[in-house]
């Protein structure tokens, strides 16, 4: 037996050898140039192998991960990687400013562009009206303890008896704060993300990116007056409803809930706001990201001067679960503002879905949820982040809110309006205190 052994290692030995010096020729071969088609095929078929053999050969863990059948990365990229891989000095030689990718992050091909639209559309928890069920974006019901959101900590469940006892002082806009989150214990991130965020396990961020002082100090007032149009609000997910819509009435489902709060805006805070009513899911979710992204490029060149993007949606939970607090005296659902990042831990920073404005998605949406927290604590689930972009590349001062789910009333979903206008009317004009 010790004889077979050693007889099958130096064989996977000699194989392995044979396979490197091989990954290095072809490799070397697919980053020259050359255009004729007989080039080109040549190309084709080394990285066919290079990809399919070679990387179940050296990194069988890579090749369980539920990859395409085409390489996202190209055959360049494929080369770029192996070497990188099997030899390190390569990377010395490159000219290039920035250090080559980690596999498997992306160079844009049609096929995974595409994949990753419909992902996005369907990224978010959506009710199936069939069987009630919550349907995640694998496909699969949910199990109630994930629907659930985290429990509070310590410090937030006393801001939240802080709220109960308060006795709000006259009209919103001249409310008094309930609680102060002091701003150096903002700065410790593991304190930030317990306390404000939920991070989902198919994304990553670091205290680089979410970094409180630099959230708070961006600048979210708005620059111009009501003479021209400020805010935008639209629903890339219009058919979302209540537990009491009435089907077929957008009037009744989210888009409803969007006309009271442009009512809000307009009528109580003097904002011009734009509520577009557009469709984009009637007969199917997938693609509503892209779906709405030209009638959302149009508006915004419509109006440059719209500073801020609301797209407002509704969440779908278990049905035991009741995202509702007592603000004034009224049942209010709960609000959940989302952030993307164009980040998945499979397929790191998503190139193609690149956001200039992630840094200012993030910093409108942690100051609108800290001053939720400290004015009306316990109106706001923690700060949601996932990876793709769901359209928050377009402006810089864009928040994607989740108003209840479908176990609140439409009612409830009113009634968080107004805080939530106030909350915006707080932040937009610089009238939080730091």
């Amino acid at each position: 037996m010790r004889v077979h052994r050693y007889s099958f290692q130096k064989k996977k030995k000699s194989k392995e050898m044979i396979i490197g010096i091989g990954v290095g020729a072809a490799a070397l071969f697919l980053c020259l140039g050359g255009q004729s088609t007989a080039v080109e095929k040549l190309k084709q078929g080394f990285a066919s192998f290079l990809y399919e053999e070679v990387l179940d050969w050296y990194m069988p863990a890579a090749g369980s991960q539920d990859l395409p059948s085409a390489s996202p990365l190209g055959e360049k990229g494929i080369a770029q990687h192996l070497l990188a891989h099997f030899f390190p000095v390569t990377g010395f030689l490159s000219q290039e400013k920035e250090a080559l990718p980690d596999y498997p992050l992306q160079v844009e091909s049609e096929l995974s562009y595409e994949m990753i639209l419909a992902w996005e559309a369907s990224d978010e928890n959506y009710v199936d009206e069939e069987t009630k069920k919550v349907i995640a974006a694998s496909g699969e019901p949910l199990p109630q303890a994930v629907e659930e959101m985290p429990k509070l900590t310590e410090e937030a469940d006393l801001a939240q008896g802080a709220a109960t006892a308060y006795d709000a002082v006259g009209t919103y806009g001249m409310r008094q704060k309930a609680v102060t989150y002091p701003r150096e214990k903002l700065n410790d991130f593991d304190y930030l993300i317990q306390n404000f965020y939920q991070v989902d396990n198919t994304t990553t961020i670091d205290g680089n990116q979410l970094n409180a002082a630099k959230l708070l100090e961006k600048n979210m007032k708005l620059t111009h007056d009501a003479s021209t149009p400020q805010i935008l609000i639209y629903h890339t997910h219009s058919q979302e409803g209540y537990a009491d819509s009435i089907p077929g009435d957008l009037g009744t489902s989210v888009v409803g809930v969007g006309d009271y709060l442009t009512n809000l805006l307009t009528e109580k805070y003097g904002f011009s706001v734009i509520h577009h009513r557009g469709t984009y899911d009637v007969e199917s979710r997938d693609h509503a990201y892209s779906k709405a992204a030209p009638a959302l490029e149009q508006l915004l060149a419509e109006n440059p001067s719209i500073e801020v993007v609301i797209d407002l949606h509704r969440d779908g939970v278990g049905e035991n679960t009741r995202l509702v607090t007592n603000i004034d005296g009224k049942q209010t659902a709960q609000v959940m503002f989302f952030n993307g990042l164009s980040r998945t831990t499979k397929m790191g920073d998503i190139g193609y879905l690149y956001n200039p404005n992630i840094e200012d998605n993030l910093a409108i949406s942690f100051q609108m949820q800290l001053a939720a927290a400290e004015y009306y604590p316990g109106f706001t689930r923690r700060i949601y982040l996932k990876g793709y972009r769901y359209n928050m590349h377009y402006c810089p001062k864009t928040l994607l809110i989740e108003v209840g789910a479908q176990t609140n009333t439409f009612e409830e979903a009113l009634n968080a309006m107004e805080p939530l206008a106030d909350v915006l009317h707080t932040v937009l004009m610089g009238q939080q205190e730091s």
